[in-house]
């Protein structure tokens, strides 16, 4: 059975390099001050920590149990809910999240308030799945176990295709100079996938309710041993706006 923390930890190693890259963009300073916004396992906020030396990282997260250990001086963690918490206006430089509101009834809300949290030409930035269509992947098990991932996802109140929204978001925030960029999430590929552990942590259940059988994941299983299987089942966009600064 695979561990939350298993699942998170693979995520990172699939993604931080991408999203590294889309925070650099931003032109870090050392001074800024961050808000990581479902922090998980923490991968982020310990990079920000190091960008940041002479700022703060603010890592929140509704479960922290699975935060890695730091003994950075300018990194704070923090167990929030952040449906419900709120920040001072125009008091963060940078406010960032990755792949956690796209799992909330209130992400919009969410969207909007970390508008309000960024001071004068402080940054949001958001990241998020976009599921592809399960029925458009050419081989029939992917499209299977990708069907019953997709209706786990929406019986659980996932929304994994709202990212396509999320440009319009940020503009109706006020904010400026929004721009996004995707990353593909790759199946497959040997050393290259991304997904077995994210199958894996929900197999159990989707077997149990007969949404798979066992002998797709099997399959499955065995496919991803294959140097010739890849697909891509997801995109994930990355999203930022830049609040106004002053005139």
């Amino acid at each position: 059975m695979i561990t939350e923390a298993e699942r998170l930890r693979s995520i990172q190693r699939s993604t931080d390099a991408f999203t590294f890259d889309v925070l650099r963009g931003r032109g870090i300073k050392p001074s800024w001050r961050c808000l990581e916004l479902g922090a998980g396992a923490g991968s982020v906020a310990h990079w920000l920590a190091e960008q940041c030396p002479d700022g703060e990282v603010l890592a929140v997260d509704i479960d922290t149990g699975v935060f890695a250990p730091s003994d950075a001086p300018n990194l704070v963690v923090e167990r929030a809910d952040i449906t419900s918490t709120d920040f001072a206006p125009r008091r963060f430089d940078l406010v960032h999240a990755r792949f956690v509101l796209c799992h909330l009834a209130e992400r919009d809300q969410v969207v909007e308030r970390a508008a309000s949290w960024l001071a004068p030409g402080g940054w949001l930035v958001v990241e998020e799945p976009y599921l592809l269509e399960a029925g458009s992947s050419p081989f029939p098990v992917v499209r299977r176990i990708m069907a019953a991932y997709q209706d786990h996802c929406s019986a659980s109140g996932s929304a994994m295709t709202w990212a396509r929204g999320l440009p319009a978001a940020l503009l109706r925030s006020g904010l400026s100079d929004v721009d996004c960029t995707g990353n593909l999430g790759r199946m497959g590929g040997l050393s290259a996938d991304r997904w077995r552990p994210l199958i894996d942590r929900v197999a159990p259940e989707l077997i149990a309710s007969g949404a798979l059988a066992e002998a797709d994941v099997t399959e499955f299983h065995e496919l991803l041993g294959d140097a010739a299987f890849l697909d891509v089942p997801q995109v994930t966009l990355s999203v930022w706006g830049q609040s106004s600064a002053p005139s």
